[in-house]
């Protein structure tokens, strides 16, 4: 049985999911590639240091679900966990493309994570979560 301690509020991967989502796609409108690499340090500074440390996550905690009425659900944290450091090497290699001047490939690879992102914030399907699945129950 999965302790107490090893899960996660449901929303809070969506929530960051949604940002992700939405500042990369604006990003792309925009061009600014800036702001793809600041969306890197963030999800990287939250899987690295700790949900404590993650802007989105905190956001989610200390404004939005305050004024959450229903019973919070939970999930496993290992899946999410997985996919957010998913999240993290695509979005530093998508950095590391547009730093060293390939900015077709930069914007292709985040445009792949806003995709993914957009995917599991609206739909609830965690294409990361879902590889963790399948690479876990060989």
């Amino acid at each position: 049985m999965t302790s107490p301690r090893h899960m996660v509020d449901i929303n809070i991967p969506r929530f960051n999911q949604a940002f992700v989502a939405g500042l990369t796609a604006i990003a792309f409108v925009l061009q600014a590639w800036q702001v793809v690499a600041a969306v890197f340090l963030i999800v990287a500074a939250t899987r690295l240091a700790g949900p404590k440390f993650g802007l989105f996550t905190q956001l989610y905690v200390r404004v939005l679900r305050p004024r959450l009425v229903q019973p919070i659900e939970t999930e496993w944290s290992a899946p999410p966990r997985f996919a957010q450091l998913l999240a993290v090497i695509f979005l530093g290699i998508a950095t590391v493309l547009f730093i060293t001047g390939l900015t077709v490939a930069g914007w292709v690879v985040t445009l792949i994570v806003t995709a993914l992102a957009t995917l599991a914030a609206t739909a609830r399907i965690c294409v990361g979560c879902i590889i963790y699945q399948r690479i876990s129950d060989r």
